[in-house]
């Protein structure tokens, strides 16, 4: 069997570009045994300055980075690109514009999985661009009538805190998941039928057996689509 090429725009952070490569590897060697892997191209960049450049909104300047490494991984030979991030899928548009092969959109992989589960309102936890802007829940609405709602904004920068000064350095605190489930049990009392971790360093922390929610894991759910295109 050929596989198709997946190429991943990782590094963002490095953390969840390592959880994407191993999820895609064990499920092709999963689906077709013996010694088969994936195909893989990885474009891996320096997480802080981009890291700056969202601190800053110059989100201009970041689809013009992501687009040209995404140009860089179609002509290396890849069949489909990730942006290995919720974040960035900001400027996953331009991102998509730029190149002639498919951008795997991480939103509509997750939406499609909460319509298979039945479930019409769900919660997002994530960055403070992710929680916040439009272009992630607004996605899920519009595309897939699924209602998303958001923890409040002194909740959010808790969230957004643990996620770039512990999460993306590879820290995992248990105080810090009780505080997710914390504010996943509030959401739940709004209405919450399962909550999106829409960030993708998020599923090393908040554990599906410690959380009375399904939980939607955007890295394993957008490493299936991955898998299932290179295999189709």
């Amino acid at each position: 069997m050929v596989l198709r090429v997946i190429g991943i725009l990782g590094g963002m952070s490095w953390q969840s570009t390592q959880g994407y490569y191993q999820l895609i590897n064990q499920g092709v060697a999963d689906r077709l045994g013996g010694l088969h892997s994936a195909e893989i191209l990885i474009r891996s960049v320096d997480f802080a300055p981009i890291a700056q450049m969202q601190k800053q909104e110059q989100w201009g300047q970041m689809a013009d980075l992501l687009c040209s490494h995404a140009k860089s991984l179609e002509k290396a030979g890849a069949d489909c690109v990730l942006i290995g991030t919720n974040t960035m899928h900001l400027v996953a548009d331009e991102v998509a514009a730029a190149i002639s092969i498919p951008l795997l959109h991480i939103a509509d992989a997750t939406a499609k999985a909460i319509q298979s589960a039945n479930l019409n309102k769900v919660a997002l936890l994530g960055t403070v661009f992710t929680m916040q802007k439009d272009f992630y829940k607004g996605r899920i609405k519009e595309l897939f009538g699924i209602d998303v709602i958001v923890p409040h904004a002194a909740e959010q920068a808790l969230i957004n805190k643990i996620i770039y000064d512990e999460l993306c350095l590879g820290r995992i605190n248990p105080g810090s998941e009780e505080t997710y489930l914390k504010v996943i049990r509030e959401l739940e009392a709004q209405g919450a039928q399962a909550v999106i971790l829409g960030c993708t360093e998020i599923g090393l922390l908040v554990k599906q057996k410690n959380c009375s929610l399904p939980l939607f894991d955007t890295t394993q759910i957008h490493a299936t689509s991955a898998i299932e295109f290179a295999l189709t």
